[in-house]
């Protein structure tokens, strides 16, 4: 049987995360989502608790960048899905300069 290793993209969560032997992912590691100057304070809306991915696709055009909101926010966000819940204020990066960071 072969195994063609998996290429985690820019916007993948998994891009920083350790590959062992080409096959394994590692406890995953976000990378780092620096503070930028047009970062809005926002309270995640009632119909977006539990669903970052939603959030995410209707402010990024992609579910797939879920990940940033807790890559943004690690001391508020510790966990992704069970801390992304309505009336919690994070920092919500801007989709063009995110999208830069990201070398996108």
């Amino acid at each position: 049987m072969s195994f063609t290793p998996v290429d985690y993209g820019q916007p993948s969560p998994y891009f920083t995360t350790q590959l062992f032997e080409d096959r394994f992912l590692d406890v995953i590691n976000f990378r780092e989502i620096p503070r930028l100057g047009d970062d809005l304070l926002k309270e995640i809306p009632n119909n977006y608790h539990l669903r970052p991915d939603l959030f995410a696709h209707d402010l990024y055009g992609s579910s797939a960048l879920w990940w940033v909101f807790a890559a943004r926010n690690p001391n508020t966000l510790i966990d992704p899905l069970w801390d992304f819940t309505a009336g919690t204020q994070i920092y919500l990066p801007q989709k063009g300069t995110l999208l830069k960071a990201l070398g996108a």
